[in-house]
């Protein structure tokens, strides 16, 4: 089974409109609700492609059942942690010419329910998958990543981490099957500027030192870079299209990777990533399947 952790699921509110101006009155052309946060994109994404996956995480108060009740509507199993206190939070994304977000916060997690998301990651068994993906509220450890990881280090289970910076070199010494940093995060990891192919792999080489066993790098319109745990590098092009959203593409190549992986070797695993995640671009929303499968067979 693959499972996915969010720990801060959301509500996206996505306005569209001609114009934003600041401190006077905007009216949308129209408006859309999606539900969000990076692991339940990956789900919903691995659905499109018909892989079963598990939504775990948190949800809280009339959002969180809202988002529950959605994501289950699309056929996919959830096993969410149910706040006492507060509401699942609401991201606002503005889409006027430029993309302008704002992020809610998220309810409060206490020990005690954190201890709950514990239970239900240490009855993984062997053979599964677990992606965790996205940031951690205020509210939980830092070192959250790494206390998953610690508990069902014993086990034979494929990690897939999408994360930024510290978040993501703490859990290295975990050896995750892959992690999926971006040009911009390596550059943001490693302090430098990245301006060539080379570069790149030697930055992924540091990754995989540090313990990661393949580092597949998205490069937004450089495509998509794989090296994996024998030193093998795999590249593929971008999509062709026009790009109407950035949101929830980094996870649709993740999810495009995953299924990929299931079914063949990691040539075609890069590719069908590359796709999802174009399909994503290239759409109001999440890619889906036909899309998906049309620019495949471009690549």
């Amino acid at each position: 089974m693959i499972y996915t952790v969010t720990f801060n699921p959301a509500i996206d509110y996505l306005i569209h409109t001609d114009e934003m101006k600041l401190g006077d009155v905007n009216r949308s052309k129209y408006d859309e609700m999606n539900f969000g946060g990076k692991g339940i994109n990956v789900s919903i994404v691995l659905n499109e492609l018909g892989i079963e996956s598990r939504a775990l995480g948190f949800v809280a108060g009339f959002t969180g059942e809202a988002i529950e009740k959605g994501i289950r509507e699309m056929g996919i199993d959830t096993e969410f942690v149910h706040l006492k206190k507060g509401n699942s939070r609401i991201n606002v994304k503005i889409k006027a010419g430029e993309e302008t977000e704002i992020n809610g916060q998220g309810p409060e997690i206490d020990k005690a329910e954190l201890e709950q998301l514990f239970s239900k990651t240490d009855s993984l068994e062997d053979g599964d998958i677990l992606i965790l993906a996205g940031s951690i509220p205020g509210s939980l450890p830092s070192d959250v990543y790494e206390k998953i990881l610690d508990r069902i280090k014993e086990k034979e289970i494929r990690v897939i981490v999408d994360a930024r910076k510290d978040l993501l070199i703490n859990v290295l010494k975990y050896n995750p099957f892959l992690i999926k940093p971006n040009n911009f995060e390596l550059e943001e990891i490693f302090n430098v500027k990245l301006t060539s192919k080379e570069e790149i792999v030697e930055c992924a080489t540091k990754l995989q030192n540090m313990g990661a066993r393949n580092v597949l790098v998205s490069m937004a319109e450089d495509g998509a870079l794989l090296l994996d745990e024998k030193g093998k590098i795999y590249q593929c092009g971008v999509c062709e299209g026009i790009v109407k959203n950035s949101v929830g593409a980094g996870d649709s190549m993740v999810a495009g990777f995953v299924a990929g992986s299931l079914e063949k070797d990691f040539d075609y695993a890069l590719k069908l990533g590359t796709a999802c995640g174009g399909a994503t671009a290239f759409s109001n929303g999440l890619g889906k399947r036909d899309e998906i499968y049309r620019l495949l067979e471009t690549l």
